[in-house]
């Protein structure tokens, strides 16, 4: 039978499929550290109290890319390089989703509109994570090489989309609930795009490593465009309301290290 856990079990008893899907993962996360220790630095003036909850969350990001090549070489692998159509932190980048990294790149300081982007951003970005990692969390949160490292992550990641529906409340409270609201409804429309194309991509590759037959490539695929096809006509709503979380001032401490795997 064909199940979201068989499936991620095929993976990961693979070494070739588990290093690649954690090579990718490694890679998005880096990244996004990356991303957010920029935006920390930039930060305008007037909006410098979210600065360190900025940092905490860029070194989140960069705790979990350890952890993922860190899961790697435990396995007694090396990370490869990351495929070019399953890069869905590039593929964002390029879709103008997000703050251009030719800006972040610069030493000029943002403006308010650029933390709102940044933020609306991320609060997409952050529910397809959390939801990932709750996923992988049902499946694997015993696993006696993964289960710390899921739970750890899955955590993080509700953390980071609880901070995200709280700054975006306050923004919006200021002021700025118009240029939320679209500017969300614009990164939701490309995420659901871009995901449907990265999952086609990662499942490609891992059905030609894992030698799947046609017929459970093509029932994938289905699966993916199916999944799509709701995003499209519902399901993308998920990634534009706000509500006031559960979880609040989720990212105004330090980051909590992970020195058992990195």
């Amino acid at each position: 039978m064909l199940s979201a856990k068989s499936l991620f079990q095929e993976i990961l008893d693979n070494d070739e499929s588990f290093r690649l899907f954690c090579s990718i993962a490694a890679s998005g996360e880096s990244q996004g550290g990356w991303e957010n220790g920029r935006i920390a630095a930039l930060v305008p003036v007037t909006e410098r109290d979210i600065a360190p909850k900025v940092v905490r969350h860029g070194a989140d990001e960069d705790k979990h890319g350890r952890i993922f090549n860190a899961l790697i070489k435990k396995r007694g692998l090396t990370p490869v390089d990351v495929p070019q159509d399953t890069d869905y932190t590039m593929l964002l980048e390029r879709r103008g989703i997000g703050l251009a990294h030719d800006k972040l790149h610069r030493d000029e300081p943002l403006t308010v509109q650029d933390i709102v982007t940044y933020l609306a951003h991320s609060r997409v970005t952050e529910q397809r994570a959390s939801e990932q990692m709750r996923l992988l969390r049902r499946y694997f949160a015993d696993h006696p090489d993964l289960g710390r490292a899921v739970r750890m992550i899955s955590n993080d990641e509700d953390n980071h989309l609880a901070y995200c529906h709280e700054e975006l409340l306050r923004f919006a409270y200021a002021g700025h609930g118009r240029a939320i609201q679209r500017t969300l409804e614009q990164c939701a429309l490309a995420e659901i795009r871009i995901y449907r194309d990265v999952s086609l991509a990662v499942m490609a590759h891992m059905g030609r490593i894992l030698g799947w037959p046609k017929a459970k490539s093509a029932a994938l695929a289905a699966g993916i465009h199916a999944v799509y096809a709701y995003e499209r006509a519902f399901g993308w709503r998920r990634m534009v309301s706000l509500a006031m979380p559960e979880r609040r001032d989720a990212l105004g401490g330090p980051a909590t290290a992970a020195p058992e795997f990195a």
